[in-house]
């Protein structure tokens, strides 16, 4: 996140609509219908092309994901930050209300003790460009789930894949009572807000995490 804002510099940023799960900044708007939701994103795209800077569009039957990142330098901006307060101002002319709290990102973790010598190898089978990602394996076309590794030991029966789901903060605690309530235990809040580690029946792991607690 090197020249990007943080967590609570979005928060002061006052833009209610959208969220900084981790990266990029992301909003949904409930059009309702898919002829509203596609004149929507004819006005995004005047507008994104007045600024010289583009939203990666998602466009649903009854709802539009908006997706932004600067992506000279890999991390959220002002520029971002100055476009999304434009898209919230054209969602409120045509009456569409945004839906911050649906939002959820999902990342793929790989438990490994040489990240280095299994990257090559995803990279190749996920078809995504070898200098993408950096330590990670993420496509920057947004079609494949980013892939990233966490160090771990060598040990036989160790958990080799768990998913982090990313959440809005005022979101989290409610998804970890629920999965709780749905049978899951809680294996660690040391690292709350920033994550909590919950595991299934079965002992798998998962990770709920935010943009809080990351500054």
């Amino acid at each position: 996140m090197t020249g990007g804002l943080t967590h609570q510099q979005v928060l002061d940023a006052g833009i209610d609509d959208w969220r900084l799960l981790m990266s990029p900044l992301q909003a949904r708007f409930r059009t309702g219908d898919f002829a509203t939701g596609l004149a929507l994103v004819n006005r995004i795209g005047q507008a994104a092309e007045e600024a010289d800077h583009h939203p990666d569009l998602d466009l649903r039957y009854a709802h539009l994901n908006v997706r932004l990142l600067s992506h000279d330098v890999d991390a959220v901006t002002e520029r971002d930050v100055a476009l999304a307060r434009r898209i919230s101002e054209i969602a409120r002319e045509m009456g569409v209300e945004a839906d911050p709290r649906s939002l959820s990102q999902v990342e793929v973790a790989l438990d490994t003790p040489d990240p280095a010598s299994v990257r090559p190898f995803w990279l190749a089978v996920l078809g995504v460009p070898g200098g993408a990602g950096g330590d990670d394996v993420r496509d920057r076309e947004g079609d494949t789930d980013t892939l990233w590794f966490q160090p771990s030991g060598s040990e036989e029966g160790r958990q080799r894949f768990h998913y982090d789901v990313r959440v809005p903060p005022e979101v989290a605690q409610e998804r970890i009572d629920a999965a709780l309530a749905a049978g899951g235990t809680l294996v660690s809040d040391a690292a709350a807000p920033a994550y909590v580690v919950l595991a299934d029946p079965d002992g798998n792991k998962v990770c709920v995490c935010t943009s809080a607690g990351r500054d």
